[in-house]
């Protein structure tokens, strides 16, 4: 829609793009650009002249000549520019079936002479390349390309105008959602949100964590679950949330939600999606796995959701004091575990659907269908439904949901739902995956929120290599997570003590005036209801993005 180990899965796929898009390239002799009936091609020569001495020599002239000192400046730069990548790593990441889905599609436009897809030159190339002692460059994949490259510059002109069209939906659905959060916050405009309680702030309670390790022995599957809860009891029954990870992370990268519900009262439980996770993830770059993750994880993380509250049920008595109310239970996720939150939550697979959208994944630049895609290997003459009753509501961050579930697989949720979007989210893109999905929920208690800037990934766990890492490739930028995390703390505890305590007072958090009143720049916080759903879904309708 993922913590640490995603991001760096989704910033190698930032760097591999940068390397081999910043300019078609070839490393045998020359590059060889078609488009329409004009051909022409640059030797590697030149190029390597250029990035390595700045000589512009008669050849390069012809093309740089009309480019401004400053431009040339920053593609010198982009040639020279090296990353420190373990070629045995890039090996085993582009062998997996994701890896090389995604190689396929840039080999689609990066050919061998000829016209053939260039995937596994390209390959060949990005090893080779980051084997170097001076890292990975886009120079060297130049050098190390096995043969002739042909560029499918058509290709690449319509992949960047789809590009450009998903910019340009991104921005005007930014200028609808501040419109319509502005238009439905005159509805408590005479709400002094500064005298009540603030949400952002920890709760009264201190939060102890303990680990547990569970096994479904029907499943034969093992993980462990990490608890978060108050010291003390608060009044009453204790409302229970639990909180899903995304794709190659780990639990803890989620703990800071955990820790600022289990202030306020609750009890929060993280289990470890063991097929999907940051050890799955390390053990594929080890080659210790064939997969990024495994492929019955679609099934097994919400079954992993209701194992986790089978297992509170049995412990309730001997560990919690009776106090847990399990028949009410939050459920909340990011990404791949905004996927499980709605699967529990009743969301049903749509293999038509995914079959149609994974056909035409190449007229949408949506890095998520790598993932939702791997779906359709599933047995699908089998009925899948992993409702729990036990769930009310689900807060889900930067859920994949579009094409795997649909408008006919959402129309099973009967739950309260708040979707969380980000406007620079490169995964699941929030016009496509959170905006575009809102209208299909067919609940009235629904909420869409938007944070400017978001970017799906907490670039806060990650360590000064890798943010600097994330500074170097110009598609990412660092939004404020400090910021970002204020929101997500107060939203989801007035969404869960609403519609998991029920308790009404916390109804006047979930409203465009508090999404107001607690917003800041650069990371602005725009949120609706289902009371703007005509406005919305019209602008989607004239963007032609929905079904």
């Amino acid at each position: 829609m993922i913590t640490r180990i995603w991001s760096q899965n989704l910033l190698a796929l930032g760097i591999v793009s940068t390397v081999i898009t910043a300019l078609p390239v070839e490393a045998a002799q020359r590059i060889y650009f078609n488009y329409n009936s004009l051909s022409f091609s640059v030797s590697v020569d030149s190029l390597a002249k250029f990035a390595e001495e700045g000589i512009v020599n008669e050849e390069l002239a012809f093309y740089l000549g009309r480019v401004s000192p400053e431009n040339q400046n920053k593609f010198r730069q982009a040639l020279n520019t090296t990353y420190q990548v373990s070629p045995i790593q890039i090996y085993h990441f582009f062998t997996t079936p994701m890896g090389e889905e995604f190689l396929e599609i840039v080999g689609s436009f990066i050919n061998i002479q000829g016209g053939r897809n260039g995937k596994y030159p390209l390959r060949g190339a990005l090893i080779q390349a980051a084997s170097e002692p001076e890292g990975l460059s886009l120079l060297n994949v130049m050098r190390k390309f096995s043969t002739n490259m042909e560029i499918n510059t058509e290709g690449i002109g319509e992949a960047s105008n789809l590009v450009q069209q998903l910019i340009n939906a991104t921005r005007v659905m930014l200028e609808e959602m501040e419109a319509l959060t502005a238009e439905e916050a005159k509805i408590n405009q005479d709400v002094n949100f500064s005298e009540l309680p603030d949400l952002r702030d920890r709760g009264k309670f201190t939060v102890e964590k303990r680990t547990l390790n569970l096994r479904d022995e029907s499943r034969d599957r093992e993980f462990f679950v990490d608890i978060y809860q108050p010291t003390m009891w608060r009044e009453g029954a204790v409302p229970v949330v639990i909180i899903s990870h995304g794709l190659a992370s780990p639990p803890k990268d989620l703990g800071k939600i955990a820790r600022h519900l289990a202030s306020h009262g609750y009890l929060v439980a993280l289990p470890q999606h063991s097929g999907s996770d940051q050890i799955q993830f390390q053990r594929m770059l080890n080659g210790e796995a064939g997969e990024i993750f495994k492929l019955n994880d679609f099934i097994d993380r919400p079954l992993d959701i209701s194992y986790v509250i089978d297992e509170l049920e049995r412990l309730n008595q001997s560990e919690f004091e009776g106090r847990l109310n399990l028949t009410e239970v939050g459920v909340a996720g990011h990404s791949f575990g905004g996927y499980t939150a709605l699967a529990i939550a009743g969301a049903q697979l749509n293999f038509e659907q995914l079959e149609q959208a994974c056909e035409d994944k190449l007229d949408e630049p949506n890095m998520s269908l790598l993932l939702q895609c791997r779906a359709l290997e599933l047995d699908q003459d089998q009925s899948y439904n992993f409702r729990d009753e036990r769930v009310k509501a689900i807060f889900i961050m930067n859920p994949f949901n579009s094409s795997i579930f649909g408008a006919e697989g959402l129309s099973y949720v009967e739950t309260p739902v708040f979707m969380v979007g980000g406007s620079q989210d490169p995964a699941t893109p929030a016009v496509l995956e959170q905006i575009n999905s809102f209208p299909w929920l067919p609940v009235a208690n629904k909420y869409l929120a938007l944070i400017e800037g978001d970017a799906h990934v907490d670039f806060s766990t990650l360590d000064a290599g890798m943010l600097a890492l994330v500074e170097s490739i110009p598609v990412l930028t660092v939004p404020d997570q400090i910021l970002i995390d204020s929101y997500i703390y107060s939203l989801s505890v007035a969404f869960f003590e609403t519609y998991v305590v029920n308790n009404a007072e916390y109804n006047i958090y979930l409203t465009s005036a508090y999404a107001q009143y607690i917003s800041k720049e650069p990371s602005s916080l725009y949120m609706i209801t289902s009371s703007s759903l005509e406005p919305l879904t019209n602008t989607l309708n004239s963007l032609k993005l929905t079904e």
